[in-house]
């Protein structure tokens, strides 16, 4: 069994998103964004399907240019190859869902864009 807890070692970053593996599973690899308000994380796509959870805040997410406000307890799921964005409405935690054979420094590498 492996564990780790969402709520616990929080620390927002002033200047970009905070991205933190979770858990990396046999099958997944959870991970945690915490973004200020007005964060943006640049359109980018995934070579897998992801599933994206607002545990806190709110988000504007796009989605192949069309825009979708999610807050608290909203979940998504997106195939790969699918442009995306997202800008933090509110200072929000996301749960992001990997695939095992995604690399969780993509993540990262998506905020130098």
């Amino acid at each position: 069994m492996k564990a780790n807890n969402l709520l616990k070692d929080i620390e927002y970053h002033d200047t970009r998103p905070a991205i933190k593996v979770m858990l990396n599973t046999d099958f997944t690899k959870e991970i945690r964004i915490l973004m200020r308000e007005n964060h943006e994380m640049k359109e980018h796509k995934t070579p897998f399907p992801i599933v994206i959870q607002i545990i806190e805040g709110r988000i504007d997410f796009g989605v192949n240019g069309k825009r979708h406000d999610l807050s608290k307890g909203s979940i998504v799921a997106l195939p790969g190859g699918v442009p995306h964005d997202l800008i933090a409405k509110e200072q929000s935690m996301i749960r992001l869902t990997l695939n095992k054979f995604d690399a969780e420094d993509r993540v990262s590498k998506v905020l130098d864009l």
